[in-house]
């Protein structure tokens, strides 16, 4: 797909064993595999498991002004 072989593959995984350590690379593919997971379930617009993967938005209210110091009358 990408042209990458088993020696270049083998050659990365050394480069990042270097740079982050054996014990960092479970975090580092944990934190990877969980932000590949919520950016599938953004694409698909899941919100919870609950919604059937589909979710309805809503529009909302504009922001009221709450400024208590009449900004609006301002010269």
């Amino acid at each position: 797909m990408f042209g990458f072989g088993p020696w270049e593959l083998l050659v990365v995984l050394i480069i990042v064993i270097f740079f982050y350590g054996g014990k960092r690379l479970p975090q580092i593919g944990d934190g990877l595999g969980r932000s590949i997971s919520e950016f599938k379930k953004a694409i698909r617009g899941e919100d919870s498991p609950g919604q059937g993967g589909k979710k309805q938005l809503e529009p909302e209210d504009p922001p009221k002004n709450s400024d208590k110091t009449g900004a609006s009358s301002r010269d």
